[in-house]
């Protein structure tokens, strides 16, 4: 490990634990949602759209209310008075259009997989039986596949107010001067293709009714927010509802969501009095699961001819789907500050207009919007490196913020707290050898060798800890950004954490409660952590966007802090020492040059339980509440470097090494960090090689199951060097910054610019995701003259090459 500033790592802080929760995750010993079986449950299953837009003329249940086991089924109308519209939180402008969205259809459907109909049954493939029987008349509507073509007057509407949902900008400086007379200007256009996030546990919901009351288990992320938003939907009291995420396989972002399968199942056991469950086969979450990216860039870059940058210009087009979920409008929002990534300019200019088609909505997958901006800067710095004849790490030195010049505030208007780009970028070469290959790549592009290496660059950075308050208002977000904790210090001197992020994956439990060890001085075994349950942790805004530690963990040292000011109190009084002559260290309180006399926190916790001599006017309870609210967001960073052989006869690409050095600030767990990291870029590498969601002509999704959706698997993958530097937060007490989605946004331009790298010779400057064999070897048969299509068709019959607009 090498260190920007010299952390001095505390007992538990910085050591490379196994997870404490892994025992039961790994052999299945745990409740997933689809394992809950409670007395007389019935199961849902929902008849879905096969079109991508139409008219529902009729809906005929008769059929699939006579099949065995089938207890009920429902239309669109049958809920229509009760189901309300799924909810918006992020209109990012005042005038966005947000239209009603009905979880279940009542007159129309814009997109394939848009459920029209359910059916409860006894078990569930009874209810699947019913569904498939259920018998619905269409009357089709033209569809609306490409984002650019919705924009022309004469496009078919997917809503009666257009299709243009919103447009945003952002402008720092005078971009007009910075690009006016530069002497390099260079503007590229990418594709951010469709992705389906294909999390390992499938989409499932258990609602069980009480009365009035009613207990809902998801597989969510955001149990607290599907809480406050089915109340809202639905119109039942907040108080009736409790929400329960047990254990979660995953989430990407696609459970970041309130879905129209939880609002149904509310409502049918609401209306049944019994308990239902729907769980999602792969398939059919393809279809329903919200898609993530999806976007055509524009950017351009203005430049001196030293390398020395002035500015950046970015036109982007977005496509939200058939309807805007909770935060699908923020998503590019998110990637809008990040365009210039860690470089030096005069000036910044961003511009996204938001258009409906009718396709499944999209919505945050890993990174949300910021993979989608460090690709654009990372892949146009490239080419600008090779305008200029320039190395494309060198051009990127002379650009980047110095570490010497932090706290930093962009062309784009962020402050970035602090980090060291020269550090983690010196690891990550003499871990690479990058001169070396470099060397390689001279002799097998002279000796005009079949496979040609490639080398690619991406120092990145993002904004994480989705949290700021203040700054989460002035973008229109509906909700705020804080985190809730309680520490609870039980007679016997075990400890309870209770946090409001709720993990699916992450290893929570075991980085919590390294930080309770530290703060607390009780050892790592005695510290439970409680999470996911809106009765037992009823305060919380979730986990999405890397903020778990950063927010969450926060809020739980600081609630640390109370328990052990607390705590003082009463050691003052059994050491017979004034407060301010106690002293605490690890677990111990002692009076500062007294007699020598002692205790430690789990005895003061047990004479709080028996209260027989505490001090007048203390309560006896060293329990403490905290919130954290920070005042900005996180940035962590990092230099990934890939090296791909590419097979110029076949088109074959083959990850050769793959080398990632990243500074998340304070590293709680090394083992969890390096966890992050490698899952992250197989997810990166998943776009840039791999994953595309494809519609036909007709707007039928062609990627409905595994074999058609390619995930790379262990196989598909290198071996990957990972180390990390660290560069403390000043943002945040502990120091920490996010990682969960680090790998993710690094990644993708690391790869494609490798890939480019290797053909450029040949004249290639460009393939779009995902570089498919297919992809590839067309791009260098086109680049020797042969007739074999684009090289940007993107393998989309609704969707394919062109410019952003």
């Amino acid at each position: 490990m090498s260190t920007d500033t010299q952390v001095q790592a505390a007992a538990e802080i910085g050591r490379a634990r196994v997870r404490k929760e892994d025992t039961r995750l790994v052999t299945g010993q745990t409740t997933w949602t689809d394992n809950i079986q409670l007395p007389g449950m019935l199961h849902m299953a929902f008849a879905r759209s096969p079109h991508a837009h139409a008219r529902i003329t009729r809906v005929d249940l008769s059929a699939a209310r006579s099949m065995p086991g089938v207890v009920a089924a429902f239309s669109g109308a049958d809920f229509a008075g009760e189901q309300g519209s799924l909810p918006c939180a992020w209109p990012v402008t005042e005038d966005t259009v947000v239209p009603d969205h009905p979880p279940m259809a009542t007159d129309e459907v814009r997109y394939v997989g848009e459920a029209v109909a359910c059916v409860v049954a006894r078990n569930r493939y009874e209810a699947a039986d019913a569904a498939a029987a259920i018998d619905v008349d269409y009357e089709p509507l033209p569809p609306v596949l490409d984002m650019r073509a919705a924009l022309a007057d004469d496009s078919p509407k997917v809503h009666d107010a257009g299709n243009k949902c919103f447009e945003w900008s952002l402008v720092n400086g005078d971009a007009d001067a910075a690009f006016r007379d530069a002497p390099v200007v260079i503007e590229r256009n990418y594709r951010q293709q469709r992705l389906i996030p294909t999390a390992m546990e499938p989409r499932a919901v258990v609602c069980a009714p009480s009365g009035d009351e009613f207990t809902i288990w998801s597989a969510t992320q955001i149990p607290h927010i599907v809480r406050t938003m089915l109340a809202l939907v639905t119109g039942i009291s907040e108080q009736e509802l409790r929400v329960i995420a047990p254990d979660v396989g995953g989430g990407f972002g696609s459970k970041l969501q309130v879905t129209a399968e939880e609002v149904l199942t509310l409502l049918a056991a609401r209306k049944l009095h019994k308990p239902v469950k729907w769980t999602e086969s792969r398939s059919e979450g393809n279809m329903a699961v919200h898609h993530g990216r999806d976007q055509w860039q524009r950017i351009r870059i203005a430049a001196e001819r030293d390398g020395k940058l002035r500015g950046v210009s970015v036109d982007l087009l977005a496509d939200m789907g058939a309807y805007l979920m909770i935060v699908t409008p923020g998503v590019p929002l998110l990637g809008a500050f990040m365009y210039g990534g860690i470089y030096k300019m005069d000036a910044y200019s961003f511009r996204c207009t938001g258009v409906f088609t009718t396709k499944m909505p999209t919505d945050a997958y890993r990174g949300a919007g910021r993979p989608e901006a460090t690709f654009a800067i990372e892949r146009v710095m490239d080419e600008l490196a090779a305008e200029l004849g320039m190395d494309p790490m060198e051009l990127r030195q002379r650009n980047w913020i110095k570490h010497e010049e932090f706290p930093y505030t962009t062309s784009a208007g962020l402050t970035y707290d602090s980090g060291n780009y020269e550090a983690a970028t010196a690891r990550a070469l003499e871990m690479f050898g990058y001169e070396e290959l470099r060397k390689e790549q001279e002799r097998r592009r002279a000796n005009a060798d079949q496979v040609q290496l490639g080398i690619g660059i991406s120092t990145y950075t993002e904004m994480c800890g989705l949290a700021p308050s203040r700054i989460l208002g002035s973008l229109r977000y509906a909700a705020g950004g804080w985190e809730h904790a309680s520490v609870r210090m039980l007679a016997t001197g075990k400890v309870e954490v209770v946090t409001g992020v709720s993990a699916h994956g992450q290893g929570h439990e075991t980085a919590w409660s390294q930080i309770v060890a530290d703060a607390l001085g009780v050892p790592f075994e005695d510290i439970r952590i409680l999470h996911g349950d809106t009765l037992v942790s009823p305060k919380g805004m979730d986990t999405y966007g890397s903020r778990s530690l950063t927010v969450g963990g926060v809020a739980v040292r600081r609630a640390c802090d109370k328990v052990v000011e607390k705590a003082k109190v009463i050691a003052s009084a059994m050491l017979e020492a004034p407060p301010e002559e106690i002293e605490f260290s690890g677990g111990t309180f002692r009076a500062r040059g007294g007699s020598g006399a002692s205790t430690t926190i789990q005895e003061i916790a047990f004479s709080a339980f028996h209260a027989h001599d505490l001090p007048d006017g203390v309560e006896p309870s060293l329990d403490a509440d905290a919130t954290f609210d920070p005042e900005n967001f996180s940035y962590p960073h990092g230099t990934h470097l890939c090296a791909t052989e590419v097979d110029t006869e076949t088109g074959r690409v083959t990850i050769r090494s793959y080398v990632a050095v990243d500074d998340a600030g304070v590293v709680v767990n090394p083992l969890i960090l390096e966890g992050q990291v490698h899952g992250g870029i197989a997810q990166g590498i998943g776009q840039a090689l791999f994953e595309d969601a494809v519609y036909d002509d007709e707007g039928n999704l062609l990627t409905t199951t595994m074999a058609d959706y390619l995930v790379p698997s262990a196989a598909d993958l290198p071996s990957l060097a990972t180390d990390y530097t660290q560069t403390p937060a000043t943002s945040n007490p502990l120091g920490v910054k996010g990682i969960g989605e680090a790998g993710t946004i690094a990644s993708t331009p690391a790869v494609v610019n490798s890939i480019v790298d290797a053909l450029r010779p040949m004249g290639i400057r460009d393939i779009t995701m995902p570089c498919t064999p297919q992809r590839v070897w067309r791009a260098i048969q086109a680049a020797r003259g042969g007739n074999t299509g684009s090289a940007a068709d993107n393998g989309s019959a609704a969707d394919n090459g062109g410019d952003a607009r």
